[in-house]
């Protein structure tokens, strides 16, 4: 069924896989794998694979990158054909872990990564996963041995799905929209995962919105032989526990060192390579990391806003001209409407990051000039860059500084007046009366209890009866209890936050535009390295990312290093109560059955409060819209 020629050399980058288990889907054929793979077209549009047998069907997209012959055509199949794998992403020490595998013996047909991760998996079985340093998902059927594996890689670049219909009956893909394609599949709603996405504004893994729909997590793998149920474990975790044993100063030579080597090898393309440049610290050190080795101008691409306390293009804009980058530039406006109108046709599910709007739109600006971009994205987490940490900090120092009555007095005095001030002690001391995993929850949740239980609609209401959002963030701060509070916050962050909202986001809406992101903090040796520092070296009082500062003031000039985070914002308080009122009220307010999910009259008086100026529900607001522009997608279609 499927042509494997051998004659040029390609180097694959990115592209969508899918397949099943005959038995997740009897009824399905060639057609039904064309279907699967023509859906997300989007994440390869260069060619297509699809493999049948009586116990397997796989299915791919690719994008190629040097040439588009068929040396890289997948499926693939291992030199002894016994082992077919469709694979989406890239492995950057792939030559390293061919010349070993050649000096054991194994001959390859290709030069590409795929063939490597199939020798290797042929030797090594799933401990080839360690031996990865790269994004991927990928899937390998096991021919003789009549077993599917499936995995992912360490901090969720790379999405994989799976749906699981009992026993055996598994099927997987790149995006959720694939497995709507099998025959069969019904759309049943897992309702609690409804509280998770209005407290998280994303569905945690390994849950989506769809009952027998689940993420594999970041660092997973799946085993499923046929006749057994599959058995998903973990390979890989980030560890606070051992010491680097560096000085600080020998610290940031080595943490220069890595990022150095970590850029350039995501830097190693045959097409038009660029990165985001937001004008913050992290973007900023990117593009002057990318510039050391660059044979030419960066190109860099920043995306702004009429509204300039949401617009960063100017600090972005100043720092393109003093390194002389070849920089590019959009602002947003116009076309709302039609973008957001876009946006769950690429997420499957609800999911209501906002910052996903100007992500689309610098995407497409990169593509325009460049097949890859290397963005910024990790810093935060590894590094504690975000403001919330600090705010954390204070609020633990009251936990055990002050005692439980006077911070009891405080936080009910405090309700009694509406000075901003008396808001922060509210908020102070109800956060510091909590256990500190719970309160950690209430600082990444976007919606209180009480508004939630006014927001549900009765059969979800009563079907969430005794469930609690909150178990996605305490059961992991409680795997590192103990640890000092930067590290629970840092490590819960890192298995939640960044794989389910972070990752997905800058997947979706590069792909979109078929532009593939790499980040060069998100390789798992600098995860490591910055897990075995002292959290003093990265946050202390109001000084974030303080080992990464001095690391990079020799990159940086000091109004890059030393300027408030701004954030990847947008405005929504304003958008709502003018460019996206009419809309907003079209798709929020007038759609009867949005009421299976929301309470049509909470929903109605949230938005006249916005509207009045009494309160700023812009996120809230926007995760409504998000649901219902879903349901409308997905579910009436």
């Amino acid at each position: 069924m499927y042509e494997y020629n051998y004659d040029r050399i390609v180097w694959l980058i990115m592209c969508g896989i899918a397949g099943f288990l005959r038995t997740s889907a009897p009824t399905a054929d060639e057609s039904t794998l064309k279907r699967m793979g023509e859906v997300i077209k989007h994440r390869g549009p260069d060619a297509s694979g699809e493999y049948l047998d009586d116990h397997i069907g796989l299915a791919h997209r690719r994008l190629s990158i040097l040439d588009l012959s068929s040396q890289g055509n997948q499926p693939m199949l291992s030199a002894d054909g016994h082992l077919i794998i469709v694979f989406n992403g890239e492995i950057y020490n792939y030559l390293a872990l061919r010349a070993e595998l050649e000096r054991s013996g194994v001959c390859f047909k290709t030069a590409t990564d795929t063939e490597v991760i199939v020798e290797l998996y042929q030797k090594l079985g799933s401990a080839c996963l360690a031996q990865l340093n790269g994004m991927f998902a990928f899937a390998i059927w096991d021919t003789v041995e009549k077993t599917l594996f499936l995995a992912r890689d360490r901090i969720g670049k790379k999405p994989l799905y799976y749906y699981h219909g009992g026993g055996d009956r598994l099927a997987f893909a790149s995006e959720i929209k694939s497995l709507l394609q099998l025959p069969g599949i019904n759309r049943d709603i897992e309702l609690t995962a409804i509280p998770d996405y209005l407290k998280y504004l994303y569905i945690p893994a390994p849950k989506t919105i769809y009952r027998n729909i689940y993420k594999l997590p970041a660092a997973h793998c799946l085993t499923v032989r046929l006749g057994q149920a599959p058995l998903v474990s973990e390979y890989w975790d980030v560890d606070f526990s051992t010491a680097a044993g560096f000085s600080q100063g020998d610290a940031e030579d080595a943490l220069l060192e890595l990022l150095e080597d970590s850029t350039a090898c995501r830097m190693i393309a045959d097409v038009p390579l660029g990165s985001f440049l937001s004008g913050g610290i992290d973007s900023s050190a990117v593009v002057a990391l990318m510039a050391k080795v660059s044979q030419g101008p960066v190109k860099t691409c920043t995306i702004g806003f009429d509204d300039k306390r949401h617009d960063e293009s100017l600090y972005a804009r100043e720092f393109a001209t003093l390194l002389g980058t070849d920089h590019y530039e959009y602002i947003a406006r116009g076309n709302l409407q039609d973008t957001v109108a876009l946006m769950p046709k690429y997420f499957d599910e609800p999911f209501a990051d906002s910052s996903a709007i100007p992500t689309y739109h610098v995407s497409r600006l990169a593509r325009q000039a460049v097949t890859v971009a290397l963005a910024g994205d990790g810093g935060d987490e590894n590094f504690a860059g975000y403001d919330k940490y600090g705010t954390e900090l204070k609020e633990n120092l009251a936990r055990y500084l002050v005692p439980t009555p006077i911070l009891t007095m405080l936080q009910a005095t405090s309700r009694c007046f509406s000075h901003p001030l008396a808001r922060k002690v509210g908020s102070l001391t109800s956060s510091a009366l909590l256990d500190p995993a719970r309160a950690f929850y209430h600082t990444n949740s976007f919606v209180d209890d009480m508004i939630l239980n006014q927001l549900l609609a009765d059969g979800v209401r009563g079907s969430c009866t005794g469930y609690d959002p909150g178990e996605h963030t305490t059961r992991y701060w409680d795997k590192v209890r103990g640890a000092d509070h930067v590290t629970c916050m840092l490590y819960t962050d890192l298995k939640t936050y960044l794989p389910d909202d972070i990752l997905v986001k800058v997947d979706r809406m590069s792909m979109a535009h078929c532009l593939e992101v790499r980040a060069p903090f998100l390789d798992y040796r600098i995860i490591e390295f910055a897990a075995s520092l002292p959290s003093k070296w990265k946050i202390q009082g109001n000084r974030k990312k303080i080992i990464l500062r001095n690391t990079f003031s020799r990159l940086l000039p000091s109004g890059i290093l030393n300027r408030p985070k701004h954030g990847f914002t947008v405005p929504l308080d304003a958008w709502f109560r003018g460019e996206l009122k009419a809309f907003t009220e079209r798709y929020l307010l007038h759609r009867p059955i949005l009421a299976e999910y929301l309470n049509p009259k909470t929903v109605q008086r949230l938005w006249q409060e916005h509207q009045e100026h009494k309160a700023h529900h812009g996120t809230l607001l926007w995760s409504l819209l998000m649901l219902s522009l879903w349901q409308k997608e997905y579910l009436e279609s």
